[in-house]
């Protein structure tokens, strides 16, 4: 549904509890989410530990070389299987020794043989839904998920019609943010407008261009893009100069960021994981050309760290605000603050609600 009016979502649902239960349900379990590298996964017995949203989940590489993904959760007792990321024959629980091959299925229970009619086929490991994009694995927790090519759509196309190269990148590291102490759904929209970039990220402004007629804004069914310009060729704060001749910052609904700057061949991606209602998780994973010269990789970096600190005070900010309670709802500017609405819309109805 389309927004009815300017008005954003009512701010208690940026700190009620019930509202983050709501959108874990309807929401997180049932979207693709980016939740690891392939070369995390790419030979027959490596596992890693990762989330899609709140659910975690453990992916596979099985003996046959499919690649699969499983609730995190013994099925026992709800013990967390797994932690981290390794190579195993097996994976078993720590807590009672229930065993499970990496086709998710269950192959020993400690004393269960003293258990008559013990179901033991019945107690696998429940499957998710993993898929492929390039160097990503993407992960949705509804076993019964439509293609990951149908939540993309076109944004593969835009990648590489900016001159992005997947295959031709390599992955150099992981950031692994601090949580931030505000909703998830405030971080999303802070990076959803560059209406604040002059003001809180004057370095950023330097380098590209920020104005409303040099930043372009599209809206897609499942996903939104902010194009943008180099300005002066980085404005003395990194070297735009390269391949792309242009930035791209995309989000996938619900909560994959991918960055794109001007220059040498560059992109970062990685997931936002609401924790608590004020409180998210976030790591970014980089990829560079692997002959990109570490300096060039340096400068890149120190802005986007840069940006991120000025980002942290910006949406932390903000909830203290909103979960003063005072303020009900803001106004949103149809322009400058379109990509909000667009997933705010979003937000409404996977939800069900009728209005905001």
């Amino acid at each position: 549904m389309a927004l009815t009016s300017p008005r954003t979502l009512p701010y208690d649902w940026y700190a009620d509890p019930q509202v983050l239960r709501l959108e874990q349900e309807r929401i997180f379990a049932h979207s693709w989410q980016y939740v690891a590298r392939v070369d995390q996964v790419a030979e027959p017995g490596q596992f890693a530990a990762v989330r899609a949203g709140h659910v975690p989940i453990v992916l596979v590489r099985s003996r046959d070389g499919a690649l699969r993904g499983f609730v995190n959760i013994c099925r026992h007792r709800g013990f967390v299987l797994c932690e981290g990321e390794g190579s195993r024959e097996t994976l078993q629980c720590p807590y009672h020794a229930w065993t499970y091959d990496l086709d998710g299925s269950l192959r020993a229970a400690p004393r269960s043989d003293r258990e008559p009619g013990f179901p033991r086929d019945d107690l696998g490991l429940l499957p998710v839904s993993v898929a492929r994009w390039g160097p990503f694995v993407f992960a949705n927790p509804d076993p019964e998920a439509p293609p990951l090519e149908e939540t993309l759509g076109e944004l593969p196309a835009l990648l590489r019609s900016g001159g992005v190269d997947l295959d031709g990148m390599a992955f150099r590291l992981r950031a692994d943010a601090e949580p931030y102490d505000a909703n998830w759904k405030v971080i999303v929209e802070n990076f959803l407008e560059c209406y604040h970039c002059s003001v809180a990220h004057p370095t950023l402004a330097k380098a590209i261009d920020v104005s409303v007629d040099g930043y372009r804004l599209e809206t897609h069914p499942t996903f939104s893009s902010q194009i943008a310009e180099p300005r002066n060729g980085g404005g003395g704060v990194y070297d735009a100069a390269g391949e792309l001749g242009r930035g791209q910052f995309h989000f996938l609904f619900p909560g994959t960021v991918i960055n794109v700057m001007p220059g040498r061949q560059n992109l970062s991606i990685g997931p936002v994981l609401p924790d608590a209602p004020e409180r998210t998780t976030r790591f970014l994973d980089y990829f560079f050309a692997p002959d990109t010269e570490q300096a060039w990789v340096d400068d890149y970096l120190a802005l986007d760290d840069l940006v991120g600190a000025e980002d942290r005070v910006l949406v932390e900010r903000v909830q203290s605000g909103l979960r003063t309670g005072a303020v009900p709802h803001g106004h949103l500017l149809a322009e400058s603050e379109q990509l909000i609405a667009h997933f705010q819309a979003l937000v409404v109805d996977a939800l069900g609600a009728e209005d905001h």
